[in-house]
C-alpha cells in the first residue's frame, strides 16, 4: 500500500473527481477525511468508503470552516500528510452578462478556497515537521479558455499560478505542492452537458484520444503527487487531458 498510514484531507469529496481521490487514497492505506457542502451526499460517501474514511461539511469559501476542518482532522488523526483542494464550480454565463456576483461566487471557491484550505494544510504541517504534499484541481481551462464560463478560466489561471507561488514559499518546510488540470472528464457535470449530442461531438473534436476521461484516471495523478514517486516535483501542473491541451486542429469525429 502507497499510502499507508498517511493522513489525506480531500475537499469537494462528495462525489465526482474528489470522491475517486479519496476511494483511491483509502485503497492504498491512507486514512482520509472527506469535505464538501453537500453534507448528506458526503456522509453516504464516506461511509461506501467505510472505516478508513469520515466526513466534515466545509464552505472552503470560509476560512473559520476551513480552520475547523483542519482541527477536525487533527482531532481525529493527530497529523495531515496530504491536502487536496479539490472543491469547484463553474457557472454558465455569457461574459457580457456577467454580475460582479457571479464572478464573486466562483472566485470565492475556485481560488479563494485552494487558498484557504492550503495555507490551513500547510501551516499544519510546518507545525509537525514532517513535510507533506499539497495537490491544487486546476483545469486545461487554466491555459484554454472556454467563452461561456470566464470565471472558471480565470480562477483555473489563477489556481496554477498559486500553485507555483506556494511551491516556492513552502519548499524550505519540505511541503511539495502541485497541481492537476483535467481535461473533460466524466463527473456529474460532465454528464449532464453530454445529453447534447452536439457537445458531445465538441467535446470529441478536441480530444485526439477519443473518449471522456473518468474520475479514477485523475485519481491515478493525484495518488502519484501524494506519494515519495514524485519526491522532486513541486510547483507543477499535470494535464490529464487525452491530449487536449497538445492538439492545434479539431480531429474527426465517428458518429
Amino acid at each position: 500500500m502507497r499510502l499507508k498510514n498517511k493522513i489525506a484531507v480531500i475537499t469537494g469529496a462528495a462525489r465526482g473527481i474528489g470522491l475517486a481521490i479519496a476511494q483511491r487514497f483509502a485503497r492504498e492505506g491512507a486514512k482520509v477525511v472527506l469535505a464538501d457542502v453537500l453534507t448528506r451526499e458526503g456522509k453516504a460517501s464516506a461511509k461506501k468508503i467505510g472505516r478508513a474514511a469520515s466526513f466534515v461539511a466545509c464552505d472552503v469559501g470560509e476560512k473559520a470552516q476551513v480552520d475547523k476542518l483542519i482541527r477536525a482532522a487533527v482531532k481525529q488523526h493527530g497529523r495531515i500528510d496530504i491536502m487536496v483542494c479539490n472543491a469547484g464550480i463553474s457557472r454558465a454565463i455569457p461574459f457580457l452578462d456577467l454580475t460582479e456576483a457571479d464572478w464573486d461566487t466562483v472566485m470565492r471557491v475556485n481560488l479563494r478556497g485552494v487558498f484557504l484550505s492550503g495555507q490551513a494544510a500547510a501551516r499544519q504541517m510546518v507545525k509537525q515537521g514532517k513535510g507533506g504534499a499539497i495537490i491544487n484541481m486546476s483545469s486545461v481551462n487554466a491555459v484554454l479558455a472556454i467563452p461561456a464560463i470566464v470565471p472558471y478560466v480565470a480562477a483555473k489561471g489563477g489556481v496554477g499560478q498559486l500553485t507555483k507561488g506556494m511551491a516556492m514559499s513552502l519548499a524550505e518546510y519540505g511541503i511539495r505542492v502541485n497541481a492537476i488540470g483535467p481535461g473533460t472528464i466524466m463527473t456529474e457535470i460532465a454528464k449532464t452537458v453530454l445529453t447534447s449530442p452536439q457537445a458531445r461531438r465538441n467535446i470529441m473534436s478536441r480530444t485526439p484520444l477519443g473518449r471522456i476521461g473518468e474520475p479514477s484516471e485523475v485519481a491515478s495523478v493525484a495518488l502519484f503527487l501524494a506519494t515519495e514517486d514524485s519526491s522532486y516535483l513541486t510547483g507543477q501542473t499535470i494535464y490529464p487531458d487525452g491530449g487536449r491541451m497538445a492538439l492545434n486542429y479539431t480531429v474527426p469525429v465517428k458518429d
